[in-house]
Order: C-alpha cells, then structure tokens, then sequence
C-alpha cells in the first residue's frame, strides 16, 4: 500500500473537520446528500462527457497506483543488466536466450529476445521506444481524467451552493432559519473545492509522478539492452546508467527547488 497516500488523505480530511469542530462546528451540518449528489454526481457527470470510453477504462484500470506503491528497485535491474552484459561477452549473444524465460520485467524480456535474434540496434531502440511511449502516455491518459476532474468540482460546488441560495431564498417567510439554510448551502462550495484539492489533482498528479519512475527504468533497459547488443564492456554499461540515474536525480531536485530561490543567498 502506498502509505503517503492514504495518509495524506486521512490527514487532510482529518485536519478540515477537527479545525471545524475547534470553531464551535457541528459535524453533522457537513453530512449533505444533496450536495454530495451535485458534487461528485455533476463531476464524474462532466468527466464522462468529456472523454471517451476507452480513457475513462483506462483511468479506471490505473486508478489502483494511487494507492498501491510498486516499489521500483534500479540497483537490481542495473546489476541485471551487467550481468546479461557479462555473460554475453563471455559466451556470445545467443547464450542470453537462456536467461529470457527468468526475466520478469516485460520490456526487458522483448528487448532481450531482439537482441538475441540479431536485430540491428537502430532496429531496437525504436521498437522499445515505441513501448516506453505507449506505457507513458497511458499512464497521462489516466491522469488527464483525474485532473479534469479537479477542474469540475470547484465549479460544480458552486453550482450547488446557488441552487441551496435560490431555495433559500426563494422563502424568507422565517428569518430565524435563514442563517442556517444559507451554511448548509455552501457545503456544496466545500465539497468542491475540497475534493478537487485532497481527491481529483492529487490522483492525477500521484500516477503522473509514477509514471516519470516507470520511464526512467524503461530508458534505463532500453540504453542497457542497447549497451549489450553493441557489446559494450558491463563497466561501461554500469557507469552509462549511473550517469543516467544521476542526471534524473538533478532534474527531480531542480523541479522541488522553491521559485525564486537562489544560491550562496
């Protein structure tokens, strides 16, 4: 289970209600069907009109990663990989068809099975590259559906708080429950902006993050398969990928860099 997530969620719901009920609030008036109807019905409403079937199937089938943490280990795909490269070096190529039917990850099995047969490495590169797109660009599919889904709700909040406003207004015969009826009305305005901003862009961003990981592993086999195919020396091999997981951990820390910071002060 991925703990951040369910954590995250827990804590930012956990924190909306307990700061409520610190400002003297009753938690029941939070509990609205109505408004949970127009909310979260008007939202997945909206999504579905939005995009078709095979991408909301698609967000459906990914929505497990939100939650689910597959831990990837690049310390044992690299020494994997130095080891194919060892080998072939030592025995040649085609000793490496023994190895295929042990290998789990799928692309590297693929790959593996191309270099095997001989194919021309230029040959390879856009075979595999072609599967590293295609898993990628689902993965935003899914998250693109999430994230429109962020962009609903707010708005969507808003149209329910209108709609408890008209009712509300549309009878003033008691001034005392107007105060009261006009609160319930903006829980509609909560559920909205709460669940765009704790569900719906956390979703999206959450399988976007996780998809940037499956694609440096991804380019980490297609450059390893590449490395042995051109019967590079497995220290080679090593220090390209090292290269390559250095490089990635620059970029990530450069992108959680805060605006505007600078160096030395």
């Amino acid at each position: 289970m991925d703990i951040l997530s369910i954590g995250g969620l827990i804590l930012g719901f956990g924190s909306l209600l307990i700061a409520f009920i610190l400002e003297k609030g009753n938690p029941a008036k939070l509990l609205q069907i109505s408004a949970a109807l127009i909310v979260f019905g008007g939202t997945i409403a909206a999504v579905l009109v939005s995009f078709p079937m095979s991408q909301i199937k698609t967000a459906v089938k990914h929505f497990k990663m939100v939650f689910m943490d597959k831990k990837i280990d690049f310390a044992s795909v690299v020494e994997q990989l130095v080891q194919l490269s060892d080998r072939a070096r030592k025995e040649g190529l085609l000793a490496l068809e023994q190895e295929i039917p042990n290998i789990q990850n799928p692309l590297m099995k693929k790959g593996l099975g191309l270099v095997v047969d001989g194919i021309e490495g230029e040959v390879i590169r856009d075979i595999l590259d072609r599967e590293v797109y295609l898993a990628e660009d689902e993965l935003k599919e899914a998250a693109e559906v999430f994230e429109a889904a962020g962009g609903y709700a707010p708005t969507m909040g808003i149209i329910g708080t209108v709609m408890g406003l008209i009712s509300v207004l549309s009878n003033l015969t008691n001034p005392d429950e107007l105060g009261p009826a006009i609160a319930v009305a903006f829980v509609a305005t909560l559920y909205g902006v709460s669940s765009a901003n704790l569900i719906w862009l956390n979703f999206g961003k959450k399988i976007k993050t996780k998809a940037k990981q499956e694609r440096m592993l991804n380019e980490i086999i297609v450059e390893g398969l590449l490395s042995i195919q051109a019967g590079e020396n497995p220290r080679i091999l090593r220090e390209k990928i090292g290269g390559m997981l250095k490089e990635a951990g620059q970029k990530q820390s450069q992108a959680q860099e805060p605006a505007g910071a600078t160096v030395g002060g």
